[in-house]
């Protein structure tokens, strides 16, 4: 079986139910070119930019709802200021670099997590966030 990260990006948006319109196409290509990534709407925008994609930064956050709805990226709120969206939708957890404004993935052996809550009637969880905070030692 094909896993959708091996196919062609038009593919991979059709796969995923989305029209691979040239905007969708150009900034799924920047999003999947480097391998696993966390990013903002703002980083994004500016490397479509740098690539010379002509694209605005409210449609580079709509796009990017739109793949996290699609299932091909998801969404890691680490503080309420900055967003970020991960290439990665496997079960892991991250690092955040305080003051860098660094995400990083944590190795997924290394966290179990338990005695979680029921949850309510008709849901299921989804998947959990975990984010541990680092800053550099003082002293």
């Amino acid at each position: 079986m094909t896993h959708t990260h091996e196919m062609p990006i038009e593919e991979r948006l059709r796969h995923c139910g989305l029209r691979p319109t040239r905007q969708r196409v150009a900034l799924a290509a920047l999003l999947f070119a480097k391998g696993d990534r966390h990013l903002t709407v703002e980083e994004l925008h500016e490397e479509a930019v740098t690539a010379g994609v002509p694209v605005s930064l409210a449609t580079v956050y709509n796009t990017l709802h739109q793949f996290t709805e699609a299932g091909m990226i998801r969404v890691l709120a680490v503080e309420s200021s900055k967003t970020y969206f991960d290439t990665n939708v496997s079960d892991h957890h991250h690092f955040f670099i305080e003051g860098e404004n660094h995400v990083l993935d944590i190795p997924v052996s290394n966290i179990a997590i338990g005695n979680l809550p029921e949850p309510p009637e008709g849901m299921e969880i989804a998947h959990v966030d975990v984010i541990i905070r680092l800053r550099p030692r003082k002293g």
